[in-house]
C-alpha cells in the first residue's frame, strides 16, 4: 500500500471535507517526510447545514434522530450529569452538547441540532457506535 501524498491539494480538500462532515475541529497528521495540520475554522461549519449531517427528520412526524458524526463509543453525557438533568423530556437548544463520541482520550461533542425535547435515548452508554447510527430522538417544539 502506498503512503499517501499529504502535498496534493485535492486529498487535503476530501480530508477537509470529511472532517468538516464528521464535525471534527482538526487533524494533525506526522510523517518522516513531513507534518499537515488540517483545523476546520467555525466560519466553515457554520456554512454547513446541522440538519443534514446530525439530524433527520422522520416523514410526518415532529420529531428527528440525532446521529453519530463520527465512529467511536457513545457516553450521553461527561462528566455525567445530576439525576435531576437526565430525566427526560428535558428541552434542549440546538447547540446544546447532548452526548459525546470517545475515540482514544478525545471527545466529540453530540449537539442537538434542533431546538425541542430530548424524549429518547437510542444508544446505550458505552456502546460502540458507527457513523450515522442514532443516538437520540428530538421532539420539535411547536
Amino acid at each position: 500500500m502506498s503512503r499517501p501524498d499529504f502535498s496534493d491539494p485535492v486529498l487535503l480538500t476530501a480530508l477537509t471535507d470529511m472532517l468538516t462532515d464528521a464535525g471534527v475541529d482538526g487533524v494533525e497528521i506526522t510523517t518522516p517526510e513531513g507534518q499537515v495540520r488540517i483545523i476546520v475554522s467555525a466560519s466553515a461549519r457554520s456554512a454547513i447545514s446541522v440538519a443534514g449531517t446530525v439530524c433527520s427528520p422522520k416523514a410526518g412526524v415532529s420529531k428527528v434522530v440525532v446521529k453519530a458524526p463520527i465512529a467511536g463509543l457513545f457516553y450521553s453525557s461527561k462528566p455525567p450529569l445530576p439525576a435531576k438533568t437526565q430525566n427526560r423530556p428535558r428541552l434542549v437548544a440546538a447547540d446544546d452538547v447532548i452526548g459525546f463520541i470517545r475515540i482514544d482520550h478525545i471527545l466529540i461533542p453530540v449537539v442537538a441540532g434542533r431546538n425541542g425535547s430530548l424524549v429518547n435515548q437510542l444508544a446505550v452508554q458505552d456502546a460502540l457506535v458507527g457513523f450515522g447510527d442514532p443516538l437520540f430522538e428530538i421532539e420539535l417544539q411547536s
